[in-house]
């Protein structure tokens, strides 16, 4: 597990960014924060890193927004409005853990629980999560903390149960 502090909106799109000049086919990356916490920041970095130009919004209405237009396609999800998995698999959103790009999905909670523990070697499907609840983990699964501090320091914690 790593841990940075983001001083800024600015310091953590730059950090969204490194990730998106990195990102490879298949990624999917899992953000969890409270609102405000700057986890759609995070994406608009992401976006520009993937040489996204066109403008990134969180989709909170529309589930999920795709940007075809980078180096690598981005499939940002947004489950905010979705309380339960159930609804999150009946809203047919699986597809978006195998992705032909990379996909980044706000509110991560709600589909593997609120925080991912690894069981079993690397790239193993299942996993466990301290609320009991199962969920299957893709193999290039990134988890992604981002905790506000004060108005504008953010802690980011990052856990890659892909590599």
């Amino acid at each position: 597990m790593l841990t940075s502090i983001s001083h800024s909106p600015a310091e953590t799109e730059a950090l969204g960014e490194a990730w998106g000049r990195a990102a490879k086919s298949g990624w999917v990356i899992a953000l969890v924060g409270d609102l405000g916490a700057g986890k759609t920041q995070f994406v608009k970095g992401l976006a520009r890193g993937l040489g996204i130009t066109g403008r990134v919004h969180s989709p909170t209405f529309t589930l999920v927004n795709i940007y075809p237009s980078g180096r690598l396609p981005l499939f940002h999800l947004d489950l905010y409005r979705l309380e339960t998995r159930e609804q999150i698999v009946a809203a047919g959103l699986e597809e978006y853990l195998s992705p032909a790009g990379v996909t980044v999905i706000e509110w991560a909670e709600r589909w593997f629980g609120t925080r991912v523990e690894g069981r079993g070697a690397k790239g193993e499907g299942e996993t466990r999560t301290r609320n009991t609840q199962h969920a299957t983990r893709p193999p290039n699964f990134r988890w992604i903390r981002i905790e506000a501090l004060n108005e504008m320091e953010r802690r980011i914690t990052y856990d890659d149960f892909g590599a």
